[in-house]
């Protein structure tokens, strides 16, 4: 689990429709970093579902039935 690059920061931006100045890209990664590095020491331990959309798919079938 690395912390993203502020190259990164700004495709993932993009994907979501939003432009982001380099300069903003940079102080995002700079000020999101300590945060994975907090997490790198249980990374990939946590019990989360790989994919979040499931969880409604799992909800709707229990309220059919």
């Amino acid at each position: 689990m690395t912390a993203p690059t502020a190259k990164q920061i700004k495709v993932i931006a993009g994907l979501g429709g939003l432009i982001v100045a380099d300069d903003v890209a940079e102080r995002i990664a700079h000020n999101i970093g300590p945060a994975y590095e907090g997490f790198a020491a249980i990374a990939g331990t946590l019990p989360m579902d790989l994919e979040p959309a499931t969880f409604l798919v799992v909800q709707n079938t229990k309220a059919a039935k």
